[in-house]
């Protein structure tokens, strides 16, 4: 039985490209997002990798990276959409330019909010409240179908996605805040019957 599970964060947004912060809110993916999507796709099917089903966030960049994904793999999976797998709110930073938000609150200060693992930046998610939001779904929704011997592919967010390697893989806070998610890069799990890591491939790396 395999027990496959890939996670791919979206390719590049139009606020990826403008160095904004995006959190909930729903740009549309460049060019250059939608050749990483396809190229995702494309590496997949070369791997001869089959999928049984998808799930995504609720937001267009996530969810057109999966159909594009699809595309190239001339599949038509059973998708689930579900906010659960959006990416951390940013709050009052969302559509900041990162720039302009170190000037008008100082270096540290956003470092801080990007960068620690439970400091929320005003009105938003901290990493830990994202996992908190991402975790219990992963848990009941996905991880049992993985088990089961499904083979499921997740297209989200790099912090939503950071919360699932960080689970997966046994990582501390401090660790998982260093780990960098490239936009449309796949990460392949082989699971064993408890949901323990058997083979791992990051395409980044």
């Amino acid at each position: 039985m395999e027990r496959l599970l890939v996670l791919v964060r979206h390719g590049q947004s139009e606020w990826n490209l403008k160095n904004l912060f995006t959190g909930w809110k729903n740009p549309d993916l460049t060019e250059q997002g939608v050749k990483e999507a396809r190229t995702a796709g494309q590496t997949l099917k070369e791997m001869k990798l089959e999928f049984d089903e998808a799930f995504t966030s609720d937001l267009l960049r996530a969810q057109k990276t999966l159909d594009l994904m699809q595309e190239e793999m001339g599949t038509d999976l059973p998708i689930t959409r579900d906010q659960a797998l959006n990416e951390r709110d940013y709050g009052d930073l969302t559509g900041m330019n990162k720039d302009e938000a170190r000037k008008q609150f100082g270096e540290e200060q956003v470092h801080i909010w990007r960068r620690s693992f439970d400091v929320p930046p005003p009105g938003g998610e901290s990493l830990k409240m994202t996992a908190e939001r991402v975790l219990p779904y992963f848990d009941t929704e996905i991880l049992p179908r993985v088990l089961a011997g499904k083979r499921i592919l997740v297209s989200a967010h790099g912090n939503s996605l950071r919360a699932l390697i960080m689970q997966l893989e046994g990582l501390t806070p401090e660790q998982i805040l260093k780990r960098e998610l490239g936009t449309g890069t796949p990460i392949i799990y082989r699971l064993d019957e408890e949901g323990g890591i058997v083979e791992k491939i990051d395409l980044a790396e």
